[in-house]
């Protein structure tokens, strides 16, 4: 099956972050916005090694750039890569940093795969067969959004939203247990189906940072959207809300 390869695959480029050492560093536009040279070199990894087993794919990878959306993405076969969601965690040594692969058809979530290589969790989902960590199956937790943690992303390459992100997260703050930040939004999304979290926000990211994570959560019962509660577009950038099984409604701060 073409899951099994794609977690076999993601593996395998989870020990070139492992083995990686300082890493050459280069910004893109953006404020703090990195690529190292083992981003390109998982990206390169991941589309040598997913070209045989799905040659007739589409690829759609972080490093590609901004403007390679439609044409790519439209109809059949379309992996979209990102090589290393957490740049930042991964030049500074601040864990976790995560490799996130999903395959969409027709312009659709199909398959997903993200993995943490530092603590070996690899989330996978496949459409309407539920969402698992190595191997075993995961939900989302039940408990009402004030027993539960949330976490949330700044958007930092995006300076107009930064106000706004902190007065959400300050005004959420009171609604749940405590506030969370760990510089990846896959891997927040991850936490929020594994039953760690029970909301996850952010104001603007981009296609490859949530389009694995958004299918595997909502295979682990959450629901997955964008802040106003419209359905993930998977044409590019968005705003994303996770929420797990327990919490109901968008709660107000986000109104």
């Amino acid at each position: 099956m073409i899951i099994e390869d794609l977690i076999q695959i993601v593996k395998e480029a989870g020990n070139i972050l492992l083995t990686a050492k300082r890493p050459k560093i280069m910004e893109k536009a953006g404020h703090a916005n990195f690529v190292t040279e083992t981003d390109e070199k998982v990206q390169r990894f991941l589309v040598d090694k997913l070209k045989d087993v799905l040659p007739e794919a589409e690829f759609l990878g972080e490093e590609d750039g901004k403007d390679a959306f439609s044409s790519k993405m439209a109809s059949g076969y379309c992996f979209v890569i990102d090589p290393i969601d957490g740049t930042s965690n991964f030049i500074y040594e601040y864990r976790p940093s995560v490799i996130s692969v999903a395959l969409l058809k027709d312009g659709k979530p199909y398959m997903a795969v993200v993995y943490n290589p530092y603590d070996d969790m690899m989330f996978s989902a496949v459409t309407g067969q539920g969402a698992y960590l190595n191997g075993d199956r995961i939900m989302s937790s039940d408990a009402p959004l004030s027993d539960q943690l949330a976490c949330f992303g700044t958007a930092p390459y995006y300076e107009e939203y930064r106000d706004r992100s902190f007065d959400i997260a300050k005004r959420l703050l009171p609604l749940c247990v405590d506030l969370r930040r760990s510089g990846t939004a896959a891997w927040d999304m991850c936490c929020v189906a594994i039953g760690r979290c029970g909301l996850y926000f952010e104001l603007k990211i981009q296609i490859w940072d949530y389009a694995a994570a958004a299918l595997i959560a909502a295979e682990a019962g959450c629901s997955v959207t964008d802040i106003e509660g419209r359905p993930l577009s998977y044409t590019g950038a968005s705003s994303a809300l996770c929420m797990a099984r327990g919490v109901k409604e968008i709660p107000d701060c986000f109104k």
